[in-house]
């Protein structure tokens, strides 16, 4: 496992650079997750724009203005921020040896920090400078759904991460009335499912409000979030972040499978799950006591050929909404089945004893059936000739 990027490095390429160990692996990888399903996604809404499917806004905007005092103070405190923290981190003995609990600290290098912040500030002001008019000008511009990707990603993230703590905070409960600050300003301890719906209801509303229309956008959606998901697992694989299976004891069916492949121990994880490896020192030095399903591997594997397939029918179905509803049942099914294998806590209070994620993929399947079955009733006036 690779706790952070300075292991990868390291270990692939045998060169140590200690600045690396601010770069949490699952963090990179959901952040290269980000970029490339932003990219899926203005690909399709512009697609989608071109069959007639979407309208344009008018917004109006001032060319050859200086730069304000919000803009230079938003970029001061930015400067600020990456020069105390992240340069800081650089000349503090031993801030890296611990890159997790310096970043949640107050610790930092603050003139650095005012040093970064004001070369940030005079930045802005420089480049708005030289693009000053003697009178500025009023122009009026127009705004497509693929042009407003950037802020529908940043809502993404926002919400995805706050919805993604509160859902395993939730699920968790006893666990975060123990320790409730130490809970929610932790980096692990994600729900996807929180982040999904948190995420969703966000989007929605702040695309009726820039008039963009939901049915198109869902379906544009459909494809993204599932690579997204695939991608995003990618970092729990990599890092050892807990989300892996029941124990799995069971013999190989093939004797050709890798054992990583079938049950894995996850040395080196992330948080320090499971027992002492012999001749490691250092932080990142357990391992699992038994092997156990890699399940973030399989959903890697699962999600991106379910991708492929909405990918491949997203020009076949012609009724706006279906693909959508079709995403919908594919997440609830390939997550409720992984659920099976997968540890995670159980409502020991219900029938059954399901887990949060559980209940929820069944009710996102039956969603998605529902959707799917609705979809020419409901969306009917949407409906146009598809190429």
């Amino acid at each position: 496992m690779y706790p952070n990027l300075y292991f990868v490095f390291k270990d692939i390429f045998g060169v140590e650079l200690s600045g690396l160990k601010l770069v949490n692996s699952f963090g990179f990888f959901v952040a290269v997750a980000f970029i490339i399903c932003a990219w899926v996604l203005t690909l399709e809404l512009r697609r989608k724009q071109q069959q007639g499917l979407f309208i344009h806004t008018e917004e109006t905007i001032t060319i050859g203005a200086k730069a304000s005092l919000s803009e230079l103070l938003i970029n001061f405190a930015l400067g600020f921020v990456f020069g105390y923290k992240i340069i800081g981190a650089f000349t503090i003995a031993d801030a890296l040896n611990d890159p997790q609990s310096y970043i949640l600290s107050t610790r930092g290098n603050l003139p650095v920090g005012l040093l970064v912040g004001l070369i940030f500030g005079t930045l802005k002001w420089w480049e708005k400078n030289k693009e000053k008019l003697d009178k500025p000008e009023t122009r009026v511009i127009r705004i497509w759904p693929q042009d407003r990707v950037g802020d529908i990603v940043i809502y993404a993230a926002l919400f995805g991460f706050l919805g993604a703590k509160i859902f395993h905070n939730l699920e968790n409960w006893n666990d975060f009335v123990k320790d409730p600050v130490g809970s929610l300003i932790s980096f692990s301890g994600l729900t996807y499912y929180g982040g999904l719906i948190c995420a969703g209801i966000a989007i929605i509303l702040y695309c009726k409000r820039k008039k963009i229309t939901i049915v198109h956008l869902l379906d544009a959606m459909a494809t993204t979030m599932m690579l997204a998901y695939s991608l995003g697992r990618i970092g729990c694989q990599v890092s050892g972040d807990g989300d892996w299976g029941i124990v799995n004891r069971n013999p190989k069916p093939f004797s050709w499978l890798p054992d990583w492949l079938w049950a894995y121990q996850y040395p080196h994880n992330v948080i320090g799950e499971g027992i002492p490896i012999s001749g490691c020192t250092g932080p990142y030095c357990n391992q699992l006591a038994a092997p156990v399903y890699p399940t973030a591997l399989y959903e890697i594997i699962i999600c991106f050929v379910l991708f492929l397939a909405l990918w491949f029918l997203r020009k076949k179905i012609k009724v706006p909404g279906q693909l959508f509803g079709i995403y919908l049942m594919l997440n609830g099914l390939e997550r409720f089945f992984i659920e099976k294998i997968r540890v995670n806590t159980r409502y020991e209070s219900l029938p059954f004893q399901p887990t949060q994620a559980e209940l929820i993929s069944f009710l996102l399947f039956v969603g998605g059936l529902i959707f799917f079955s609705k979809s020419k009733q409901w969306f009917s006036k949407e409906e146009k000739t598809l190429s």
